[in-house]
């Protein structure tokens, strides 16, 4: 009999996990994914509520993809209970697939806090294609949208309806904007570019119940103010999907515990993306890094290792990028530590730079700024790059302190573009994951400029090529 692989969740680490099922084992298996939603991106979807992209360029498979790469799917469909000893999942309605090995890859699913009112039309969590096919209606250019939590996941909303031409008001009950990416001196900056954006903020309160006025509602804030919208999106958090493996034997904490190889504790069981909480790369507790780039490494480890390699997996970095309406913002790592820290901040342009050290490594950032600031210049990765590689600085640690905005000297000087290049997630080179919007293909008479010649005959002549 063939192995077979049943992975549960068709986001980004399900979708990974079969593509590199498929580049170990093209064939000679099965591949079952059961889920139930289509596969689509969720970080693709502020692009088409911004009006850039059409909705099927959101999806991230088709009947095509699936049949190329020999899954069988099972959309639709959810899994009630994981039988661990018996190696089966059962699914709601009374089907039950058998496996070899196993995945969970559910992924997160949004909070909605016990507010009187949350439950009335037009009040919406934003976090699945469903939301957004129920938002866009009522968020057109001039009309005012209200969210409720100011986090990562509501400004990346927050910033497609800006660009959609909607006003915008947000309800945080923390002290500042995004504070689970940026300190208060940076968060200032933001408030301040957001309230010039024409942006309302209410900061150090909570939105106490919100009622029907009219086509309109409106949402009493423990403050005592009030505050009128077309729609409000509650974007207050998300939680792990993993309810449904009670009495399975798989060990969960906050998500389902899984080692450097994404095994959990059960033999031939695995667990990837916001469901899985495992190796940090700075070390510590094992914890949930619930970002796309965790859950595409988390798929393809995982996927990897179903096939019987032993591929480890050196840990998740935190990181978190962000359009605030026109002003870029990253951190990275530890960021909020209260370590060793040099910081350079402007209000006036605004620039805001924050590097954490740990002895003479750098293990944490936060930067701020307009994109000719930022990345354009790629200080995001250069930072990323430093961590990642646990490059020792040396002397130019000290440069560093005194030259926050110039990255770059001590990234070429500690060579960490070369031990970047010579590090890799799987032992093998990545193949396409095939699937692309209308089977359209990259164009090989594009004129890629007169740089791109150089680079690959260098990169041929590197590889003995």
């Amino acid at each position: 009999m063939p192995t077979r692989h049943v992975i549960i969740g068709n986001g980004p680490a399900g979708m990974h996990a079969v593509e590199t099922i498929r580049k170990y084992e093209p064939s000679g298996s099965e591949i079952h994914l059961i889920s139930a939603e289509p596969a689509y991106s969720r970080m693709v979807i502020p692009y088409w509520m911004a009006g850039t992209i059409e909705e099927q360029q959101v999806l991230t498979a088709n009947d095509g993809f699936y049949q190329r790469n020999g899954v069988t799917p099972h959309l639709g469909k959810t899994v009630s209970r994981v039988d661990s000893n018996a190696k089966k999942v059962s699914l709601v309605g009374g089907d039950s697939i058998d496996f070899d090995t196993l995945l969970i890859a559910t992924g997160s699913s949004a909070t909605k806090p016990p507010i009187p009112g949350a439950d009335l039309p037009g009040v919406h969590n934003l976090w699945t294609i469903d939301d957004a096919r129920a938002v866009i209606p009522r968020a057109q250019p001039g009309q005012k949208v209200l969210f409720v939590g100011a986090g990562f996941i509501g400004f990346i909303i927050l910033n497609a309806l800006f660009k959609r031409g909607c006003r915008l008001a947000v309800v945080e009950i923390e002290q500042h904007v995004l504070p689970r990416m940026l300190d208060q001196a940076s968060a200032q900056l933001a408030e301040a570019w957001l309230r010039g954006k024409g942006v309302e903020l209410y900061t150090s309160t909570s939105v106490g119940h919100i009622a029907q006025s009219g086509s309109r509602l409106v949402a009493t804030l423990g403050s005592g103010q009030s505050v009128a919208a077309d729609v409000v999106v509650i974007s207050t958090g998300i939680k792990p999907n993993v309810g449904f493996l009670m009495d399975s034997g798989i060990q969960c904490d906050t998500g389902v515990l899984v080692d450097q190889f994404l095994r959990t504790n059960v033999p031939g069981i695995y667990a990837a993306g916001d469901c899985a909480q495992g190796p940090d790369l700075l070390g510590g507790d094992r914890t949930i890094h619930a970002i796309q780039p965790t859950a595409i490494d988390h798929g393809r480890i995982a996927g990897a290792n179903m096939c019987g390699k032993k591929v480890a997996y050196d840990g998740s970095l935190l990181m978190n990028v962000l359009d605030i309406c026109g002003l870029q913002a990253a951190s990275f790592g530890r960021w909020a530590s209260a370590g060793e820290a040099r910081v350079l901040c402007n209000e006036s342009r605004p620039i805001f730079r924050k590097i954490i050290f740990d002895g003479d490594r750098i293990v944490g950032a936060i930067l701020l700024g307009q994109t000719g600031d930022l990345s354009t210049i790629n200080d995001m990765g250069m930072i990323k790059g430093f961590i990642q590689t646990k490059t020792q600085l040396g002397e130019w640690k000290a440069y560093l302190a005194h030259h926050p905005l110039d990255l770059r000297r001590a990234y070429v000087a500690c060579g960490v573009a070369a031990k970047l290049l010579n590090k890799t997630l799987l032992p093998d080179a990545t193949e396409d994951i095939g699937y692309r919007y209308q089977d359209e293909r990259p164009d090989s008479n594009l004129d890629r400029g007169p740089h791109h010649q150089l680079f690959a005959d260098t990169f041929a002549a590197a590889k003995g090529g």
